[in-house]
């Protein structure tokens, strides 16, 4: 029978937020924020076939709920529409705002949920230590993921303790 040896002990570590984060505006001012002025410390490094910045967003989803209310309020469907951008969110959501055979369909009209809609960006960093790790922000909560070394979920801990929308 075969033994596996372990080589690391990746960690993922999780903090949940107080209160979500209040729209995508707000959510998209941090992404950009941590993109751009890089609170973790990391370093831009090269692969064989790409030269990597610090931080980078690796994935991304918005997900806009949407109920259909007929004229007593009362609800007569829902959808949930994911995109891979801000702007394919924004967009989506006009166009079914604006889709009368849609709504004709339902028989109610259209109303924005926003505080059901979702969001999630996960961002690759690259630790001065050599660490690749990445940092998945969500509506609801921050996870740490794929670091070995302690100091990263410290510098982490002490950036969001900072940052008032956390």
């Amino acid at each position: 029978m075969a033994d596996f040896t372990q080589k690391s002990s990746v960690k993922s570590a999780t903090y949940t937020l107080a209160e979500p984060i209040a729209d995508i505006g707000a959510f998209n001012a941090l992404i950009q924020s941590v993109i751009m002025s890089n609170p973790f410390g990391c370093v831009s490094y090269m692969t064989t076939d790409a030269n990597h910045p610090p931080v980078e967003k690796v994935h991304e989803t918005y997900t806009a709920r949407i109920a259909y209310r007929d004229s007593d309020a009362k609800t007569v469907g829902v959808t949930a529409e994911t995109y891979s951008t801000i702007a394919g969110f924004n967009t989506g959501i006009a166009t079914i705002l604006a889709n009368t055979a849609n709504t004709a369909a339902h028989r109610g009209n259209p109303v924005l949920c926003p505080d059901a809609d979702s969001y999630s960006a996960t961002l690759r960093c690259h630790d001065p230590g050599g660490e690749i790790y990445y940092v998945n922000f969500s509506r609801r909560q921050v996870t740490l993921s794929s670091y070995e070394d302690d100091r990263i979920r410290t510098r982490i801990e002490i950036w969001a303790d900072s940052v008032p929308a956390l």
